[in-house]
């Protein structure tokens, strides 16, 4: 058996032709243009990249995008004036702030301090505790696109067990709500799963890896995912990026695991160009609701 790769780049294209279209339609009937604004902090080459990224992303769709650059020795207070700035500027209808930040910023300060309307990251508390209710105002870029890659492949995740390989805030935790909710983005057939959460001090991992009908690698640990811990015919969707000597992996073996697994998404060309693409989603979801678009707003989520 050899897997079905899944073509995250394809996929992102797709949704991004639909958020063209989309954007398009919102400026001509709200003379509005959708606004994400990035705050880069610091001088970590692979965050620059990141933000460069996402704005010839943005230019793509029709979003229009600014960054804020500050320098390494930039204080808390400082950033949170920014971010309070942004908060009440009413063109602005999308934040984030690019992590890691300098050591000398508390991280969940300044993610708590975006206004929850602006959070197009979905990283503040209150956005979270709306998915842990089944009620989200934003899903977070990443497990939202692995939730659309999976339902435009025709992969469905009700009834299934799915096991998640990490527990960050960023993928592993929101993603297990999400597949455990009873509805989602795409229908309840992307939800409705039986989740087990894994994580590095879980015991004898493989035994529970090996059961899974859909496996989520998001450890950080490159080629951690051996065909030894896969169920036969299993989806597998590898989250991680890792730079070794030999180039870009993922946390999954791939050349081992694609003999074993139905399905499976390569690194690079799966996840990645779908997380920034939901980033654009949610700017534009963002928008339509901070100028009261209803309508507009719920047949964006119908679309998803």
């Amino acid at each position: 058996m050899t897997a079905k790769l899944l073509d995250g780049k394809q996929i992102a294209s797709e949704i991004r032709g639909e958020l063209t279209r989309d954007v398009a339609a919102f400026v001509e009937r709200c003379g509005i243009r959708p606004t994400l604004v990035a705050i880069l902090v610091g001088d970590f080459a692979p965050s620059e990249v990141y933000v460069r990224n996402k704005e010839r992303a943005c230019q793509q769709v029709g979003i229009r995008s600014q960054v804020h650059r500050r320098g390494p020795e930039t204080s808390e207070p400082d950033l949170l004036h920014l971010i309070e700035q942004l908060n009440q500027d009413r063109d602005v209808h999308g934040i984030l702030v690019q992590l890691p930040l300098p050591r000398q910023i508390r991280e969940s300060r300044v993610l708590d301090a975006i206004a929850p309307l602006k959070d197009v990251d979905a990283f503040h508390p209150e956005n979270v505790g709306l998915i842990a209710q089944g009620r989200p105002r934003y899903l977070p870029c990443t497990p939202h696109g692995i939730s659309q890659l999976l339902h435009r492949a025709g992969i469905k995740t009700r009834g299934k067990h799915a096991v998640i390989v990490g527990r960050s805030d960023i993928v592993g935790k929101p993603m297990s709500l999400m597949l455990m909710n009873r509805n989602s983005s795409v229908g309840p057939d992307g939800a409705n799963a039986t989740v087990t959460v894994c994580h590095t001090q879980t015991a004898d991992l493989a035994s529970v890896t090996r059961r899974a009908d859909l496996l989520i690698a998001a450890i950080g640990r490159p080629k951690f995912i051996t065909a030894e811990m896969v169920k036969p015919g299993a989806v597998v969707v590898d989250v991680g990026i890792n730079r070794i000597a030999s180039g870009l992996v993922g946390d999954v073996d791939f050349e081992a695991v694609k003999e074993v697994a139905g399905y499976l998404t390569p690194v690079p060309g799966g996840v990645g160009p779908l997380t920034v693409t939901m980033l654009l989603y949610n700017t534009l979801e963002a928008a339509r609701r901070q100028i009261g678009d209803a309508a507009d707003s719920a047949a964006l989520r119908d679309a998803g």
